[in-house]
């Protein structure tokens, strides 16, 4: 089977939430990567349940007529912090703090959010057998996974851009391969 995990687009920073909406670059990128997907034939689509996954996932299942189902073991690692601030941003505000988030997962416990994000994707994997599955998730899930696929050491090691789409074969016998990472060519215009 196929996997297919799609970044949310570009949230609106808040001090107030960990769960903000979609700033409106986000929402365009939303559509953008509605389109791009609408050509293929995806049979079952799941998000996060956070805000910024869910809106971004909701063009596409309007273009194919699909039910997002939300998932709880696909949240972002830094749910529960109150605030929201794009990693970009804290890189240039605060290289310091940027550092210390993406090689330890900001005092978060990268190994069990790494567990949590693998039984998530595998229960997806084994209820959609030989079919195409979209996940509108994070940053942080895509990393997990993507070093879970690699063999590597749980951390966030690259920067999937906002509404970039990551692709993966899940075979029945347990082996998951890399077939692409951040694609971007939908939102070249952007």
């Amino acid at each position: 089977m196929e996997l297919v995990l799609i970044r949310h687009g570009l949230p609106e920073r808040s001090d107030i939430t960990d769960d903000p909406p979609l700033a409106p670059e986000g929402q365009e990128q939303a559509h953008k990567v509605a389109r791009w997907l609408a050509r293929e034939k995806i049979e079952a689509v799941y998000a996060s349940p956070m805000r910024r996954a869910v809106q971004t996932a909701e063009p596409y299942a309007a273009l194919g007529g699909h039910q997002v189902r939300t998932h709880p073991g696909v949240v972002e690692f830094d749910r529960g912090s109150g605030a929201y601030v794009p990693l970009e941003v804290l890189k240039r505000e605060d290289y310091a703090a940027w550092k210390s988030f993406v090689e330890g997962g900001g005092g978060q416990d990268i190994a069990a959010f790494q567990a949590m994000v693998v039984a998530a994707l595998e229960e997806m994997i084994a209820a959609n057998p030989s079919k195409t599955v979209a996940v509108f998730c994070h940053g942080g899930v895509i990393n997990v996974w993507t070093a879970h696929v690699l063999g590597m050491t749980p951390r966030l090691f690259f920067e999937p851009g906002y509404a970039s789409v990551h692709r993966y074969l899940c075979a029945r016998g347990g082996q998951r391969n890399v077939v692409a990472l951040n694609e971007r060519a939908h939102l070249l215009d952007l």
